[in-house]
């Protein structure tokens, strides 16, 4: 009997993704499937109620849930240093704000909890935090520094008018000499288990979609730049600047980041990191 029950994916709003996506057609795909664009936080919380079967997420997300879920391999978010979207502006210098009043934006758990490690492992902060919508001057009214992520974190550095602007990806590097993974693709196990010849067929597309990118970003680039804005320089060099692998090194980073958040009670228990193949699941201890 033919299953035709549809494979339900989730998309990150944001540019970032765009490599991984400029060439990945569901349509092609031999199963049905739909899939929802939607921010972090949102593809966070459908994932971890089963209304998605498999979707990027924020890191932290899946280190919230990682018993349920594996990642995908070859893919993710990833910067080794400067990432140019995920920006803390503040009134006066990083290593000053971080000890006074933070505005965290509500749109990503990765980044909030990458700035409260920062602040508080790295420079021994104990700021005041406050959860807002992403409007940089409403944010900074009544607080010292304001995080952004994505294409509002993109948009406000392109309109900075004075704002002492750190990213955040440097700020890890620097600090750890390791590299930061913002986003990964999971897949719930219930479906991995059910379907694992749709999710190979889906993970070998999008990894095809990631490399055809690489091998030229200005199709990736004129695309952003047409719908946001911006020089096509600027574009090329953003897209050329992150990484979309799922190697050693990001892995690294990655366990580096959730022992972290686990020191600091931000995440519940240790993180063991699974990633799917066809024939077994490999674990990544920490």
């Amino acid at each position: 009997m033919i299953d035709n029950s549809v494979l339900q994916l989730g998309r990150i709003l944001y540019t970032n993704v765009w490599p991984v996506y400029h060439y990945f057609d569901p349509s092609s795909l031999s199963f049905p499937a739909t899939t929802r664009t939607e921010l972090p936080a949102v593809l966070n919380r459908l994932l971890l109620e089963g209304e998605l079967d498999m979707s990027p997420v924020s890191s932290f997300a899946y280190g919230m849930a990682a018993h349920k879920f594996l990642l995908l391999p070859g893919l993710s978010v990833s910067a080794d240093g400067p990432v140019k979207s995920i920006l803390c502006f503040s009134k006066r210098p990083f290593d000053e704000a971080v000890h006074g009043r933070i505005a965290l934006t509500n749109t990503s758990a990765t980044s909030v909890n990458l700035l409260k490690i920062i602040a508080e492992k790295a420079y021994g902060a104990k700021p005041e935090y406050v959860t807002c919508e992403p409007d940089l001057e409403k944010m900074l009214e009544h607080a010292d520094a304001a995080l952004l992520i994505g294409d509002h974190a993109i948009r406000a550095d392109w309109a900075n008018s004075g704002y002492v602007v750190t990213d955040l990806g440097v700020e890890w590097k620097a600090w750890t000499g390791k590299s930061m993974t913002f986003a990964v693709w999971t897949v719930s196990k219930e479906a991995a288990s059910r379907y694992p010849e749709r999710i190979s067929e889906l993970t070998e597309a999008l990894v095809a979609s990631k490399l055809q990118s690489m091998k030229d970003l200005t199709p990736v680039a004129k695309e952003a730049q047409s719908r946001l804005g911006g020089e096509l320089e600027y574009w090329n060099e953003y897209f050329a600047n992150l990484n979309y692998d799922l190697t050693r090194e990001r892995l690294d980073g990655l366990s580096l980041y959730f022992r972290y958040a686990r020191e600091m009670g931000l995440l519940p228990e240790t993180v063991d990191i699974e990633i799917w193949t066809d024939t077994m699941q490999i674990r990544v201890n920490e």
